[in-house]
């Protein structure tokens, strides 16, 4: 089961309760994913804010295994060009011109879907990879942890995500605990981590501008995507009742509530995870991941009746 923690807003507490959830999963010694051996699950844990990732820190993950990843962009045999302008003409991201006697390639606006080279005339078009950054994994105790980082300067961060998400993600992982930490906002790389989800976990704080980002996320989780959401409200009781009266228009569920807590605070700050600083916060945790699961499930039944 794949659950996206997202957040409109950034800064509201969505890697620590990304982080929280995978290690209070780990933890948890009850049947969570079908394990009928009585031992602990294994989650995976993808951070896919590959902009600037932030959960190893937290995770301390022991890498195993590094590669590049990128996209195929076009390189043009001068040899074999004609100039006739159709590879122009098919690129609908215009990231290919050509002028006179020259043809020009915007790596940038590349999104490597291949037109200009399938409707070349002359075969003057090949493929080559523009190397966009990098993507790891290996383990973090009993997590398997997974994350991809985006070469400074590089316009799009989709392409990396989904290359993340296709090498780390079983073909079929069926009940196995996966939670992925998107990045935030609400933009194509947020997207793309929602992509394929069973759930979305939306962090976000009881303000003007958490309700704001709150009410874009839902449209792109639950109208755009058509995935089930929940709330999980961090810093309960600093702003107003906006986002309650939200959820409650909308159907939304509140799952969890954390209040400000100077603890907290500090424990984020020197690199501890919520749960290893307040122990007693792995049982609400694990108590989400059931609930969470408790819905999908259901969701499933409903889409099969």
């Amino acid at each position: 089961m794949i659950v996206t923690v997202a957040s409109g807003k950034g800064g509201t507490g969505k890697t620590t309760v990304a982080v929280s959830l995978a290690l209070s999963i780990a933890a948890d010694r009850r049947n969570l994913a079908g394990n009928e051996s009585g031992q602990p699950v294994r989650p995976l844990f993808l951070d896919c804010d590959v902009e600037e990732p932030n959960a190893a820190l937290f995770l301390k993950p022991t890498i195993e295994e590094r590669k590049e990843v990128g996209q195929l962009i076009p390189e043009v045999d001068p040899e074999k060009c004609i100039y006739c302008g159709r590879c122009a003409e098919v690129c609908q991201y215009h990231a290919i011109a050509v002028v006179g006697k020259k043809v020009l390639v915007f790596p940038e606006l590349c999104h490597g879907c291949g037109s200009c080279t399938l409707n070349c005339p002359t075969g003057a078009i090949t493929e080559v990879l523009d190397v966009m950054g990098t993507i790891e994994r290996g383990w973090a105790g009993p997590v398997e942890f997974a994350q991809g980082t985006m070469n400074v300067g590089e316009p799009m961060a989709v392409p990396i995500i989904r290359q993340l998400k296709r090498w780390a993600i079983p073909p079929e992982p069926g009940d196995r605990p996966i939670v992925l930490d998107a990045p935030p906002g609400t933009a194509c790389p947020v997207v793309e981590t929602m992509r394929g989800a069973d759930f979305v976990l939306l962090v976000t704080e009881p303000t003007p501008f958490g309700l704001h980002d709150l009410r874009l996320a839902v449209e792109v989780a639950r109208n755009e995507l058509g995935l089930p959401v929940g709330v999980v409200i961090n810093r309960d009781g600093v702003g107003d009742r906006g986002v309650e009266a939200y959820c409650a228009e909308e159907g939304i569920p509140i799952l969890m509530r954390i209040p400000l807590d100077r603890r907290i605070a500090e424990a984020y700050s020197e690199g501890i995870p919520l749960v290893e600083a307040l122990p007693e916060y792995r049982q609400r945790f694990a108590a989400l991941w059931e609930e969470i699961a408790a819905r999908v499930r259901q969701a499933r039944e409903d889409a099969d009746a």
